[in-house]
This record gives structure tokens, C-alpha cells and sequence, in this order.
């Protein structure tokens, strides 16, 4: 396997492992598969050379959370910043490499979801400052919307509001931990306090979720990672009803599609086990142990297609991108000094918010 690592990571390789009939499943669908994470602040890009062999790219963008991708733009979420990567491939090139061309400061907002809309305005997800954000004139963002029951922006993480999809080109679902007010109020509802809000109505479609992520609109359907059980499932829009499709070992979040495939990223626990959630007990009855990577689960019938497991840096993956027609792909990170930028968010001063209770 090709392995390409910028100097600006860790001198620790990443390992993975495949199941059997991966680089064939890579070949026929004809992707690349893109997952970044904020805890070893990485982008990872991994798919093959057509002359035989994985190829598996790591670079360095702090705390890299949301993904979108379009066209030949991927833009990331790294820590303070939105980041557009650009590949500008010549005719007949095998591989594509993805090289940053712009950095727009956002400031200290723990953005997540990340995606832009048929209008090319980027929207995402601002954790924080309990809203969906976009980028002001200057640096900094701009709030857009906000759960009704804060009454607006406000600083602190109240919800721990973190998922959005898109439907129709336009901002459509998000997902949070709980309905709470006070400052780190959804802490206390991780078993149960979840939800899933439509931006247009304000209306809660689903609720009694474990810690949800990952909404994501395909072929007509909403999908969602119930991520504090372990599952990939469907929201029914009318029932307002949560239906597992598949288990997953492992805390579920990032989720993209290709055809009639779901891929989606785990990662194992922050403190040995997954107490006080349900997928602890998940796990124990499926006699399965969590592991850290990306499970690739056929829509259709909810079997699993294949799977890839990442060691090293790495224990927890944030999102997950598919990147069509692309046999393999490389990045150029940023390194750390890019990243002393100010991001005094001017269109937002915190001092306005209502302060932490």
C-alpha cells in the first residue's frame, strides 16, 4: 500500500486493514473515500492505483471535523477555519491532488456539519454558539438560524447541536443532543434527549435519540447515526420514527453515500468503555469489541460490503466524504503556524450573547 504523509504529522504511521474484496469494491465503484479527524487532526484520503494497491493519504489540518465535497473543491472545517481545497488536474491525470487555495477565519465556534447550498453559500454547524452559521464579510460568522428554544444565538453549548442535511440544495435537518438551555445542559440527556429538527418549520421530527449525528438526505430519505447505540437507521418523516438498519461496533458519526452504499465512520471509546450509553451494552451482546474506521452497509439489504479498520494516532473519526470518479487522491496540509490567524467574529460579539448560566 502507497502511503503519503506530510511533514507536518506525526512521525507515527497509520495502519489499516481491509476486508477481503476491498480495492475490487474501490475499483467498481470508482471512489475515493475521504474521513477526517479532530483528535489526531487528519484528513484522511484513501483509495487505489489503478496499476494494483492502496493508496492511503494522511495530512495534517487541526482538529479537521465536516467535509463537503463539490465538484473539485473539498472544503474542511479545521479548528477556527473553513478551508477550501482545490484540484486542478490536468486531462488524463490518474490521481487528483487537493491543494489549500483559500482560509477563511471563523473564530472559536467548535464548528461540526459543514455544506453548501445551491446558492454557493457555505453553511455550518456552530456548536458554540448554538446555531447554523455562515461566513461574514469578515472574519468571523454569521448566524442564520437557531433551535427556537434558545431564542436565538447564544454563546456557550447548550444542545450540542452538530448535524445538518441538505435537501434541495437548501439547509434542511440538523441534529442535536438535547433540548436544553443551560450550558452543557445536554450532558445530563445523553441516553435519550436526542433529536432531529427541521430548519424550514422548527418542528421536532424525531426525538428520544442517543446522542444523533450524521443527518444525511439520499435518494429521498432521511438518514441519521443514532451514534449512543451503535446504529444507522432511517427517520420516518410522518411517524417521526427512528428504524435501525444496521449495528455498528463502535461510536457512530460521519456518513456519506454512494449508490446504494452507506459508509460509515466509528470510533472507539475516549475512556475505555462506552459507560452510560446504550451502545455498551450493544456491544456486549453482540460480542463485539469497537474499533475505529469506516463500515461500508449496503441500503438495501443492511448487510455489511466491506470495511476498514485505521490503529495508530487515531481512535475517533468526525466525517465522512465520497469523492466520485477519483481513483485516488492526495492532500497538502497546513501546517501549524497557518493556523495564528485572528477571528475576532465581528459580525457576532460574544459579549452580546447571553452569558454562561
Amino acid at each position: 500500500m502507497a502511503h503519503s504523509q506530510s511533514d507536518t504529522t506525526a512521525t507515527q504511521t497509520t495502519d489499516i486493514s481491509v476486508s477481503e474484496g476491498f480495492e475490487d469494491f474501490l475499483a467498481s465503484q470508482n471512489l475515493t473515500i475521504a474521513a477526517t479527524s479532530y483528535q489526531s487532526g487528519r484528513l484522511y484520503l484513501l483509495g487505489r492505483h489503478p496499476n494494483g494497491g492502496l493508496v492511503l493519504s494522511e495530512e495534517y489540518f487541526r482538529k479537521a471535523m465536516g467535509l463537503h465535497v463539490k465538484e473539485n473543491t473539498l472544503h474542511l472545517l479545521s479548528e477556527g477555519h473553513l478551508l477550501d481545497l482545490v484540484s486542478n488536474q490536468a486531462p488524463g491525470s490518474v490521481g487528483k491532488t487537493f491543494t489549500p487555495s483559500a482560509l477563511h477565519p471563523i473564530g472559536n465556534v467548535n464548528a461540526h456539519d459543514l455544506a453548501v447550498t445551491n446558492d454557493g453559500q457555505m453553511v455550518f454547524v456552530n456548536t458554540r454558539f448554538n446555531c447554523l452559521a455562515t461566513l461574514s464579510d469578515d472574519d468571523g460568522f454569521k448566524p442564520i438560524w437557531s433551535p427556537p428554544f434558545l431564542h436565538g444565538a447564544q454563546m456557550g453549548d447548550r444542545c450540542h447541536l452538530n448535524g445538518l442535511a441538505i435537501e434541495n440544495g437548501s439547509s434542511a435537518y440538523v441534529t442535536g443532543m438535547a433540548r436544553t438551555c443551560r450550558v452543557n445542559g445536554w450532558r445530563r440527556h445523553r441516553n435519550d434527549g436526542g433529536f432531529v429538527m427541521e430548519v424550514q418549520t422548527n418542528r421536532v421530527i424525531c426525538e428520544g435519540l442517543s446522542m444523533p449525528h450524521s443527518p444525511r438526505i439520499h435518494d429521498g430519505v432521511l438518514w441519521a447515526c443514532n451514534s449512543g447505540t451503535g446504529e444507522l437507521g432511517i427517520i420516518d418523516r410522518e411517524s417521526e420514527e427512528f428504524t435501525p438498519l444496521a449495528f455498528c461496533p463502535g461510536f457512530i458519526r460521519g456518513l456519506a453515500f454512494h449508490g446504494q452504499y452507506a459508509f460509515v465512520g466509528l470510533s472507539r471509546p475516549r475512556h475505555a468503555r462506552f459507560d452510560g450509553l446504550p451502545l455498551h451494552d450493544n456491544l456486549i451482546k453482540s460480542g463485539q469489541e469497537p474499533w475505529t474506521g469506516i463500515q461500508i452497509i449496503d441500503t438495501i439489504s443492511g448487510d455489511i460490503a466491506g470495511w476498514v479498520r485505521i490503529e495508530g494516532p487515531v481512535t475517533e473519526l468526525y466525517d465522512i466524504a465520497i469523492l466520485p470518479d477519483t481513483a485516488f487522491a492526495i492532500a497538502d496540509g497546513m501546517p501549524p503556524a497557518a493556523y495564528m490567524v485572528d477571528a475576532s467574529n465581528k459580525d457576532f460579539a460574544p459579549e452580546i450573547a447571553i452569558s454562561a448560566q
